[in-house]
């Protein structure tokens, strides 16, 4: 890991020491009031609940320490995501989306964006190497894609797109910003879900946009306070306090999915494994390039839909879900949600679990 990242990191964990005077409490208070003392409105830090919080200040700072950037927290990664789209879009506009990617994204984009007279274009990850960005408004890029893991060369998209005059907006849920920096890359804006990794714990709804551009950046603060796309003050404690772990964690993780995955791309029951760490998948050189470790996201693909389902079933460490990122390991069949992927295809999220334990689960589970 880089070093000014992990400067970043202790960094973060010591944000609030500053500010601390005698007798105050060292971990977060939860500040839940909505409304605050006012016999001035100037030089007020808080005013009222949908323009800002005592906790919610505390997670941005946190976040904008990791990404090295402005950040704005938003109350899901979908809130995130709908927020910077519609501060970089107007009517006429074209926006080009994975087609492989986060799917309420594109249904986002289908039913609500295209209402109001954005041009929507998908495209699989993989061809937005080669695809033409002319006259695009915003090249929303999601790498690794979820579920089918393809990587996108973010550096290569971004100076594309900027040659174009269109915005590049990236979706780094799978990564975090301890393992990918896609602003250092030349992205306009981050968006990610930290209901996932980042809080870690299946607690919290949670999400949140970085940028350098701070014109871009109030309009995407603005668009939270006229939206009133808000988080609350729980939420915000909770992913505060997952922050903290976050690195320890994610080491964890992504050193067990690593084992895990070599050892399934030898079972004899898995048809196939996806997974940017094995030399031999196809993403793995850029994955090298511009990552500080391939994650914990593995694609496995069974024969079919009725042995995925029964894998699922019988191991014990593999939590049936539809999400990813948090403390326990979790498995699902994807084509259920009508992904584009093979019916047996089953996105694993590896957690923090002993990891020789998890793979005789797993192990037993295939056999």
């Amino acid at each position: 890991m880089a070093t000014d990242l992990n400067q970043r990191i202790a960094q973060m964990l010591h944000h609030r020491d500053a500010g601390l005077s005698k007798g105050d409490p060292v971990s977060l208070p939860l500040v839940s009031s909505t409304t605050f003392h006012l016999p001035d409105v100037q030089g007020a830090a808080f005013i009222y609940g949908r323009n800002g919080t005592p906790t919610w200040t505390a997670v941005e700072a946190q976040l904008a320490l990791l990404e090295n950037a402005e950040t704005v927290a938003f109350p899901s990664g979908m809130a995130a995501i709908s927020a910077a789209l519609m501060a970089c879009l107007k009517a006429g506009d074209r926006v080009l989306l994975p087609k492989d990617g986060y799917y309420v994204t594109r249904i986002f984009a289908r039913d609500f964006l295209a209402g109001l007279g954005v041009q929507v274009t998908e495209l699989p990850t993989t061809d937005y190497a080669t695809a033409d960005l002319t006259d695009y408004a915003v090249v929303y890029v999601e790498t690794p894609s979820n579920p089918g893991l393809d990587v996108v060369d973010i550096a290569d998209v971004a100076r594309r797109a900027k040659a174009a005059g269109a915005k590049t907006i990236v979706d780094n849920t799978t990564m975090t910003p301890l393992l990918q920096q896609p602003l250092d890359l030349g992205a306009d804006l981050v968006v990610a879900a930290d209901t996932k990794a980042p809080s870690g714990h299946s607690d919290a709804l949670f999400g949140h946009v970085a940028g350098r551009d701070a014109t871009l950046m109030t309009r995407v603060r603005d668009w939270r306070r006229l939206s009133g796309s808000v988080p609350g003050a729980m939420e915000a404690w909770l992913v505060h306090r997952g922050l903290e772990t976050l690195e320890v964690r994610l080491s964890r993780m992504c050193d067990s999915a690593a084992v895990i995955a070599a050892r399934l791309a030898e079972h004899p029951a898995v048809l196939a494994v996806r997974y940017p760490g094995l030399p031999s998948d196809p993403s793995y050189s850029l994955a090298r390039q511009q990552m500080v470790a391939p994650g914990f996201l593995i694609g496995m693909t069974l024969k079919d839909a009725t042995q995925a389902e029964g894998f699922l079933e019988r191991c014990a460490f593999m939590v049936r879900a539809t999400s990813f990122g948090s403390t326990h390991s979790s498995g699902e069949r994807r084509a259920r949600w009508g992904d584009a992927v093979p019916e047996g295809f089953l996105r694993l999220s590896i957690g923090i679990e002993p990891v020789e334990a998890l793979w005789s689960e797993i192990a037993s589970a295939l056999g």
